[in-house]
C-alpha cells in the first residue's frame, strides 16, 4: 500500500492515530502486505482495508502487528478501544413515532345576505342540523430520526481527546526506549521473543553473554550450534546470530529470535564485509566468520 494514500476524512481522531501508528510500524519493519498476512493470519485484503482506514482492525490484528514488529501493544490497544467506543456511539437508531394528521375543515365563505339567513335559520330551528361530520382518523406517520453525527456534547469528546493524548505519549516513550535499546551495542540485551502462540505462557527471553569459547565467539544462547537458518525462521539459533551480529557492529534490530527484514539486512551486510556469498542465509561459512 502506498504510504502517501490519504485516510478517509470521516475518521475520528483516535481511529486516524491508530491507523497512522500501524502504518508506521509496517513501514519501519519493511514488511510487504503478503509477509504481513503470513505472519499475522489476516489476509492481504484485510490489511489493505485496515491500513486504508476503511475498516477498524480487530484488536487481535493490532496485537499481532505489534508483536512481529517488536512494538509495545499497550498504547495501540488503548487507541483501538477508544476508536471502537466512538464508532459504536455513532450508530444510528431508527425511531417510529405516531403523529395525527388532522386538518381543520375549511369554512365556506358566505355571500352578503346568506349569512344572516342561515344564522336566523339556525336560531329558529336549533334542533335541526345537517348531520354530524365524519371523524377523520389520525394516521400515524413514521418519522425516522437522522443518524447521530457524533457523541453527545460534553460526554465523549473530552474523554476521547484526553485518552488519545495519553496513548500518544505512551507510544512515543515506548518508541524512544526501543531506539535507545537498539543503539546499545555490546551491552547485554534482554528482549522478549515473539511467542508462537497466543497462550497464557510467557514468551521466551534471550540475553546476549558474549564470551570466547574454544577460540570462537559465543553468545551463550544456542549452546554453540551452527544450524543453518534463513529468513522467516525463529528460535534460539536466530537469537544467537543476532547477538553475534551486534557484537560485529551491525544492528539486527531487537534480540527477539525472529529472522525478519532487519536481521536479513544485517546478515547480508556482514556477508558482504566478510567477502562471503551475499545470500542472506547463515550457513557453515557465515557461522564460522561470525564466531571467528
Amino acid at each position: 500500500m502506498p504510504r502517501s494514500k490519504a485516510l478517509p476524512a470521516e475518521l475520528d481522531a483516535c481511529a486516524r492515530q491508530l491507523v497512522e501508528e500501524l502504518r508506521r510500524l509496517k513501514d519501519h519493519s519493511e514488511l510487504t502486505m503478503r509477509q504481513l498476512a503470513a505472519k499475522t493470519g489476516y489476509s492481504t485484503k484485510s490489511w489493505e482495508r485496515y491500513l486504508g482506514g476503511t475498516v477498524l482492525p480487530p484488536q487481535e490484528a493490532v496485537e499481532a502487528l505489534a508483536r512481529i514488529t517488536g512494538a509495545d501493544p499497550v498504547p495501540l490497544v488503548a487507541l483501538h478501544e477508544i476508536a471502537a467506543d466512538t464508532r459504536d456511539s455513532r450508530r444510528a437508531k431508527a425511531v417510529v413515532r405516531p403523529q395525527p394528521t388532522t386538518q381543520p375543515q375549511p369554512q365556506p365563505q358566505l355571500g352578503e345576505g346568506e349569512g344572516e339567513g342561515e344564522q336566523k335559520g339556525e336560531q329558529e330551528h336549533p334542533g335541526e342540523a345537517a348531520g354530524p361530520l365524519p371523524e377523520i382518523p389520525a394516521t400515524p406517520v413514521a418519522l425516522t430520526e437522522p443518524p447521530d453525527t457524533g457523541p453527545a456534547p460534553g460526554r465523549f469528546p473530552h474523554l476521547a481527546l484526553t485518552a488519545c493524548v495519553v496513548a500518544l505519549t505512551v507510544a512515543l516513550l515506548a518508541a524512544l526506549l526501543l531506539m535507545l535499546r537498539l543503539d546499545e551495542d555490546g551491552a547485554p540485551a534482554a528482549v522478549a521473543a515473539a511467542p508462537r502462540t497466543t497462550g497464557a505462557s510467557p514468551p521466551p527471553t534471550y540475553t546476549c553473554h558474549i564470551t570466547r569459547v574454544d577460540g570462537g565467539w559465543s553468545a551463550g544462547v544456542n549452546k554453540g550450534r551452527n544450524t543453518e537458518i534463513s529468513y522467516g525462521e525463529t528460535g534460539a539459533d536466530v537469537a544467537e546470530a543476532q547477538c553475534l551480529l551486534r557484537r560485529a557492529g551491525i544492528s539486527p534490530g531487537g534480540i527477539d529470535g525472529m529472522f525478519g527484514p532487519l536481521t536479513l539486512r544485517a546478515v547480508k551486510t556482514f556477508q558482504q564485509r566478510a567477502g562471503l556469498d551475499v545470500d542472506g542465509m547463515l550457513g557453515p561459512r557465515s557461522w564460522k566468520a561470525l564466531r571467528g
